[in-house]
């Protein structure tokens, strides 16, 4: 253990080095309240989106390395806004006219559009509590309805209308001229309509933790700070929630970063030192769009789920948190592979680059083993050349090529290869574009067709390329399984008939044979296909019929 957490302590892993910035705030006493706070915020204004899952997936990726390097207790909280007023209708959700009758009413006092709970803000509180459980993350729950209305926030509440015209200060620098006239911390919650209002103040008393406004009819009202019969402005309410709950670590997207001053200020006036961050870049969609919950761009985690394992998700988040990534279909098939790549890596890697792996984060001490020994982009392929509908028509194939591999020995291949079918069917068969060869490409596809299965042809192909580039080397051993012997056949006779640069080669198998402007490294492919189907398949595609 020690030796793990010295590693830990000069890891250049994300994970590591914001876990020992959050330590360095306890470096000369621990925590008085005994734990170390890590948060999470989500605003249930709409279905929860994979960004969402990001926040809670990174953040505890810290904490987990957080308890590598510290024996001081952690805890997590997801922090739901639930109170916030419904400001527009979503545009992913049934039932959108009945919504715009409760524009403004906070989320837990909207119907549930669906349905099947007491309202939307607690409908979307479930879904979001529903992915979070799927990936079986430790966590509690906290609602923002349930954190006013009880009194768990009057204390700093109180103390907001205390120090009301400091928190104002900081406020009114970052507003328009025209917005700071009318600009209240407070936000009444009116005690008919249900309404939250966007009013201003005409007085805030300190002594009594009271309110008072006029309404939008200029009735006035008077009101207590507390018992959730106002909440605070989404600025000033993230350095109250950090005062009162004693945060010592959030993060949170690219979109938020300029705020970081504001709430830091107003967490500090409200008697708490402010948490440590990480301001994480947006996740896109295919056009270079943000993804939005209200909109429903991108991919949804239940999507990603349809086409490949959680685990594959999590890698892709952990990689390069601050660099904008592109979320959509096509990234799956990589995130597979290389996930499963980094699985068999860490097999043989010291403690320092385990503590670098992805998997390590994933996983934490807990990283199992890879049972694929067919890549999910080659399965892609099987499926498209093969026509399989059904796992067992693949498993057929992958039997061939690893003859000890089995559903029950290789579940993480098995279902991938359901996943393969699903994934083609959806996104691969609906692009594919195959085109016919040009002379040069035909001439090397009839070489390779002879090639295959015939050990002299095979050979003499592979001197001859060893020739042309003046190696004196003894032949590889002919091994028709081999992926290795395969692929240098495929290689000799692309260099042989002159294909330069030489991916044009590789490029040109794959659109004419695969449909595809990518693919696999194609010894192996042959490996799993089988020589005679490879064969056929070469026969079709220089007859046209592929294309056809």
């Amino acid at each position: 253990m020690t030796d793990l957490r010295d590693a830990a302590m000069t890891s250049k892993a994300w994970p590591f080095e914001e876990a020992r910035a959050v330590l360095k705030r306890y470096e000369k006493q621990p925590p008085e309240k005994g734990y170390v706070l890590f948060e999470t915020g989500y605003g249930p204004s709409g279905l929860p989106h994979i960004g969402t899952f990001g926040e809670v997936l990174r953040t505890t990726m810290i904490r987990r390395a957080f308890e590598v390097i510290s024996d001081i207790p952690t805890r997590l909280i997801c922090f739901s806004d639930d109170l916030d007023g419904m400001r527009k209708v979503p545009g992913n959700v049934p039932n959108q006219d009945m919504l715009r009758e409760h524009l403004q009413k906070p989320l837990t006092s909207v119907p549930d559009p669906f349905g099947e709970f007491d309202s939307f803000g607690d409908h979307n509180n479930a879904m979001l509590r529903r992915f979070l459980d799927t990936f079986g993350f430790e966590y509690e729950f906290y609602s923002a309805t349930e954190f006013y209305r009880t009194g768990q926030f009057d204390e700093v509440l109180k103390r907001a209308a205390e120090r009301y015209d400091d928190i104002m200060k900081v406020m009114l620098k970052s507003l328009r001229e025209e917005r700071r006239q009318t600009y209240s911390i407070f936000l009444p919650i009116h005690p008919e309509t249900g309404r939250v209002l966007y009013v201003p103040m005409k007085e805030v008393n300190a002594t009594d933790h009271t309110i008072t406004f006029d309404d939008e009819d200029g009735r006035e009202w008077t009101l207590p700070v507390t018992g959730g019969n106002v909440k605070l402005q989404w600025k000033p309410d993230f350095g109250a929630r950090w005062a009162a709950l004693g945060v010592d670590f959030e993060m949170y997207g690219k979109d938020h970063s300029t705020n970081t001053p504001i709430y830091d200020s107003i967490c500090e006036i409200l008697g708490h030192p402010a948490p440590e961050h990480f301001t994480y870049e947006l996740f896109l969609d295919e056009t270079g769009q943000k993804i939005s919950k209200s909109s429903g761009n991108g991919i949804s985690i239940d999507e990603w789920l349809t086409y490949a394992s959680t685990e594959s998700l999590s890698y892709f988040m952990f990689l390069k948190p601050k660099t904008a990534k592109r979320l959509y279909f096509d990234v799956i098939p990589k995130a597979v592979d290389e996930y499963h790549q980094q699985l068999r890596a860490y097999a043989k890697q010291d403690t320092a680059q385990r503590l670098a792996n992805p998997v390590y984060h994933i996983h934490g001490h807990n990283v199992p083993e890879s049972t694929m020994v067919v890549p999910f982009a080659m399965l892609l392929n099987l499926v498209s050349v093969s026509g399989a509908e059904e796992k067992d028509k693949l498993w057929g194939f992958i039997r061939r090529y690893a003859p000890d591999a089995s559903p029950e020995h290789n579940p993480d291949l098995d279902q991938a290869a359901g996943f393969a079918i699903r994934y083609y069917n959806d996104f691969v068969k609906p692009t594919r574009s195959f085109r016919l060869p040009t002379d040069q490409e035909r001439a090397a596809m009839e070489e390779l067709s002879a090639c295959l299965g015939d050990a002299d042809k095979a050979l003499d192909v592979i001197a001859r390329k060893n020739a042309q580039e003046g190696k004196d080397v003894a032949l590889p051993a002919v091994d028709w399984h081999d992926d290795e012997f395969l692929q240098s056949i495929v290689f000799a006779i692309g260099k042989t008939h002159g294909f330069d640069p030489l991916r044009s080669w590789f490029s040109a198998l794959y659109e004419v044979l695969l449909g595809a402007s990518q693919g696999p490294r194609f010894g192996g492919f042959i490996a799993l296909y089988g020589i005679d189907e490879t064969k056929a398949l070469i026969a079709d595609g220089l007859a046209g019929k592929l294309a056809a």
